[in-house]
């Protein structure tokens, strides 16, 4: 559980104190947002954008497995944290590469579904990151924050409809895997990446390189 943060005098030092004890929490950041969702609330007068987003949330496959590291949700977007010594226990998704893989899998599914009425379609950024506490501002509330975590929130910024964006360092984490796996590059999901691209996020103090997987 995360360590609460909360002290009503600004002068006292346990805050301090917690801050000195604070751990680094190394693992992968992962944004999800449904497409079209603002639309249909405002075109659809019997609320039906309601089931459309039950579906979806209860067919991303990733969400199921880790209901539990879901911490943010701001509309139709969430925030997912694995901490690498969670997803190191999950037999599905032991790692970077199978992870992104089932990521895919479940947006091409959605794309190709023949079943459009019951689900939206998504954007996703995935953000490898080391940057990162598990700290709360809100009692008995899992969360995560630091640096890394606002850098992939920038990330999104750059997610469109039925794209994964992942940031170069996570892009290295998953060849890492794939080279340890006996699968060839040409057969995996990363066959259709596209060059690393160069981005000034704001409030970002260095450049930050990110790659693009479309989904066609």
């Amino acid at each position: 559980m995360a360590t609460y943060i909360h002290q009503r005098n600004p002068n006292d030092s346990t805050i301090d104190n917690q801050i000195k004890t604070l751990e680094k929490v190394p693992g992968v950041c992962i944004f999800i947002d449904l497409i079209n969702s603002t639309a249909d609330k405002y075109r659809d007068d019997e609320n039906t954008w309601i089931k459309k987003v039950n579906n979806t949330f209860n067919f991303i496959s990733v969400l199921n497995h880790f209901p539990d590291f879901v911490v943010k949700g701001i509309g139709d977007e969430m925030m997912l944290y694995l901490p690498d010594k969670v997803l190191g226990k999950e037999e599905a998704f032991s790692n970077y590469i199978s992870l992104l893989s089932e990521i895919h899998a479940t947006m091409d599914t959605l794309i190709h579904h023949p079943l459009k009425d019951l689900f939206y379609e998504c954007k996703v950024g995935i953000h490898y990151c080391t940057e990162v506490y598990n700290i709360t501002f809100f009692e008995g509330v899992n969360d995560y924050y630091g640096k890394d975590i606002d850098s992939s929130a920038r990330l999104m910024t750059k997610a469109k409809g039925n794209r994964i964006v992942m940031s170069e360092t996570f892009y290295k984490k998953s060849l890492h895997d794939l080279h340890n796996s006996n699968i060839v590059f040409s057969d995996s999901v990363l066959k259709d990446i596209s060059k690393t691209y160069i981005e000034d996020f704001k409030g970002v103090p260095e450049p930050f390189e990110y790659r693009v997987l479309q989904i066609l």
